[in-house]
């Protein structure tokens, strides 16, 4: 599974035209990782030349038109929301943005600042538990999070049907599955329910 979640992280990163690096190829287990083996991958944008990270923590796509590098945590749990107790009872998911890991990215992509991003499925919705989260992972030196319901969305909406993807596995099957009116874009839905909304006011005496 953790193959298919960074692939989605790779190409969102890639369709943004961010070049991106994965250094460890393989899984560390039975023990501590080590510094260069806590990157899941790394990103850089060749076009941006003054490196600004939003005040924002929670990420979109704009968010990331001024990160020119980056080490990234994929952590691709599809079963729940993330919390301050998730951190809490599993720290390891947070180390990629330790400085000393951040030193030996800085190291590989050969400049400085370097963001931290954080890639999950969810964080928690609720108000005090959400600002809790939040502000765990500022602590933690994380700069942005991305969801993946983001980069999907950006995904879907960048994939044409007149298109052969047959270079990317993950963009063939979202072209496949629109293809087939399976999925839409996130554009066509809110057309659609801006339409539903109009003929409802229209009906409305």
């Amino acid at each position: 599974m953790s193959a298919v979640n960074e692939s989605i992280v790779r190409e969102y990163f890639e369709q943004l035209g961010f070049l991106v690096s994965q250094p460890c190829k393989y899984g560390a287990s039975g023990r501590v990782k080590r510094v260069e083996e806590e990157i899941d991958l790394l990103i850089v944008h060749p076009r941006v030349s003054e490196h600004r990270v939003s005040d924002q923590i929670v990420w979109t796509t704009s968010d990331l038109k001024t990160v020119a590098r980056a080490v990234v945590g994929v952590r691709g749990w599809h079963t729940e929301r993330f919390s301050a107790a998730t951190f809490a009872q599993t720290p390891e998911i947070l180390r990629f943005a330790e400085r000393t890991v951040r030193s030996a990215a800085a190291q590989r992509l050969g400049a400085e600042p370097v963001a931290a991003i954080l890639c999950v499925p969810e964080l928690s919705s609720s108000g005090d538990l959400k600002e809790k989260t939040l502000a765990t992972l500022k602590e933690h030196g994380i700069d942005g999070v991305l969801s993946f319901r983001t980069m999907l969305v950006e995904l879907l909406d960048l994939v044409k049907t007149n298109r052969n993807y047959e270079k990317s596995d993950l963009l063939q099957t979202l072209r496949i599955l629109k293809n087939y009116g399976l999925i839409k874009d996130s554009q066509m839905e809110l057309f659609a329910k801006r339409k539903r909304g109009q003929h409802a006011i229209k009906d409305t005496p």
